[in-house]
């Protein structure tokens, strides 16, 4: 019933397509909705489901359904692919529409030192999974070189699930707190290193010198050009907006043809596409015209592109390879060095830098979230041929679990949103800021340890 013909026309095609994505939309909404009911975020649910309706699940217990409905190789599947990509750099848009550099000023040093912990200590311990499994071709790619998979274990390990932080923290109502400040400029740092450590091995991986100098002088020289040359001519896109408190369809446009240059021009030199979307983001002016732009594309793409994003994933994650003691061993150990590297480490340098343990642990908790970061991450590697798909579901795996944490932690250290806890705090805040804007002593943070 489902199956597609031997050589389908266009218009077949199409009807499978639309059975497809009303597939895809619906199981990720089902799923989105239970996760929230046991209080996860609709993007956790959304992330398992990608995995249920791949070869782990949907594939494990009805193999003719699942090919019927995904048939692998298919040109249905490269529609399904090239509406994921598409997705995945209008998010990145929105997330560097976020990405606020004003937080690294305001909390510097904690910052700095939480994110350097949060990039440092994974990272080392990526590494060392990366050289102990170098040479195993089940995980990795046969032409791969060491220093190439440390690189990319490196920052698969040290990556930060930003867009899920930074909606924690602006839904609790913690965004001008001191914890949400410190979060939010850790986090967003610690995504930016990563990112660029993900571009060099790329590039590197690449196996021409030429291509890999061109990847990283065309980045450079790309993120210069936006953010030095582009953004006085944005600001302009800005002050219409915020004169008129609308954007206009011809800004709008401009907006929507700089993406897919910027997008194909990264892609062109050789890094990736979500590369030139998150830096144009970034470049955007701040104020009403960031926030409405978020407002205008965000709802389609979270609703619309991205659930394809998940299920392509999921349908990339075999768990089934994960067949040994051994390769469930790795999964173990690749599972504890990223709480360790991440959350552990995160909460003994919030720690070390003065802030209440309250404070620490929710900090831990939400840098060791993982989240579509890393799938976009992943899925990099698993196309460029730098990882195999049996080391791309240890690391979905740690991936759902690493997400699935972050918030029942936090809930458990401040209280779900509007609860008597939670309101006691951000009132324990807003006296404390009060108090040091007054020049008088500084009152504990309610519940601080």
């Amino acid at each position: 019933m489902f199956a597609l013909p031997d050589n389908p026309s266009n218009f077949q095609l199409s009807i499978h397509f639309f059975l497809q994505l009303a597939v895809i939309l619906l199981s990720c909404r089902v799923v989105g909705c239970l996760a929230r009911r046991i209080g996860q975020p609709q993007v956790v649910g959304e992330m398992i489901c990608g995995v249920l309706l791949g070869p782990s699940l949907l594939g494990a217990v009805a193999p003719d359904l699942s090919r019927a409905l995904f048939p692998p190789h298919s040109t249905s599947m490269t529609i399904i692919y090239i509406g994921a990509q598409l997705g995945l750099v209008l998010y990145m848009f929105c997330v560097g529409l976020e990405f606020r550099g004003d937080l690294l000023r305001q909390k510097a040093r904690s910052a700095v030192f939480v994110s350097v912990s949060g990039m440092v200590v994974p990272f080392a311990l990526g590494a060392a999974i990366a050289v102990w499994l170098a040479d195993d071709t089940r995980l990795f790619a046969e032409q791969m070189t060491t220093t190439q998979g440390v690189l990319f274990m490196g920052a698969a390990m040290s990556i930060t699930a930003f867009p899920m932080l930074a909606r924690i923290i602006y839904e609790g109502g913690l965004s001008n707190t001191h914890l949400g400040t410190l979060a939010l400029a850790a986090g967003s740092c610690d995504d930016a290193c990563a990112w660029c450590a993900l571009a060099i091995v790329v590039a590197w991986f690449s196996g021409d010198p030429n291509l890999a100098l061109l990847a990283v002088g065309g980045g450079v020289a790309y993120a210069l050009t936006v953010l030095l040359g582009l953004r006085p001519l944005l600001a302009r896109l800005g002050a219409a907006a915020e004169k008129t408190r609308s954007i206009s369809p011809t800004s709008m446009s401009i907006v929507m043809i700089l993406l897919m240059a910027c997008a194909w021009i990264t892609d062109g030199v050789g890094i990736y596409a979500v590369f030139g979307a998150f830096v144009l983001g970034a470049a955007m002016p701040r104020g009403f015209f960031n926030k409405e732009l978020r407002r205008l594309i965000e709802p389609v793409t979270t609703t619309l592109l991205l659930p394809m994003f998940f299920v392509y994933s999921g349908l990339n994650t075999k768990m089934g390879l994960v067949d040994s003691p051994f390769l469930w061993g790795v999964t173990a150990v690749v599972l504890l060095a990223a709480c360790l590297g991440k959350g552990v480490a995160c909460w003994a340098a919030a720690r070390i830098s003065g802030e209440p343990n309250r404070d620490a642990v929710a900090i831990g908790s939400l840098m060791n979230a993982r989240g579509l970061m890393e799938l976009i991450l992943l899925n990099i590697g698993l196309e460029r041929g730098i990882i195999t798909p049996g080391l791309f579901s240890i690391m979905v795996f740690m991936a759902i679990v690493t997400t699935l944490s972050a918030t029942p932690m936090f809930e458990l250290v401040l209280g779900r949103n509007g609860s008597p806890k939670r309101l006691a705090y951000i009132a324990a805040n807003e006296a404390r800021t009060a108090a040091g804007r007054a020049g008088l002593a500084t009152p504990p943070t309610a519940g601080a340890t």
